[in-house]
């Protein structure tokens, strides 16, 4: 089992910046990939940023140049650095952690809202 606590959402105005933290805890060895995802009211679960099985990164289009994922691995944690918000910004922003074929297995964190203003 793999833990997953966010921290750092909040409230922010039209063009500022938030960080989001992911804490990751357990059978950390069984990982090989970590993301963010987002959910807006009504809307579906989407990408945004991510670490590939083989260590790469990827981002959403929407958030491409604006927003940045990095990891600090000592501490089992990764980061979301979101700059130049936007009001479509605004969403539930989720962990996850996913464990490779063949007992794959996707787990998520318990969600951190993000709210952006005009």
């Amino acid at each position: 089992q793999v833990q997953l606590v966010e921290s750092g959402g909040g409230l922010v105005q039209a063009g500022g910046s938030l960080r989001l933290s992911c804490a990751a805890s357990g059978s950390i060895s069984s990982i090989n990939a970590m993301g963010w995802h987002r959910q807006a009211p009504g809307k579906q679960r989407e990408l945004v940023a991510a670490f590939t099985g083989d260590g790469s990164t990827n981002y959403a289009g929407s958030v491409k140049g604006r927003f940045t994922i990095s990891r600090d691995n000592a501490k089992n944690t990764v980061y979301l650095q979101m700059n130049s918000l936007k009001p479509e910004d605004t969403a539930v922003y989720y962990c996850n952690a996913d464990r490779p074929p063949p007992d794959a297995i996707r787990y998520w964190g318990q969600g951190t809202q993000v709210t952006v203003s005009s």
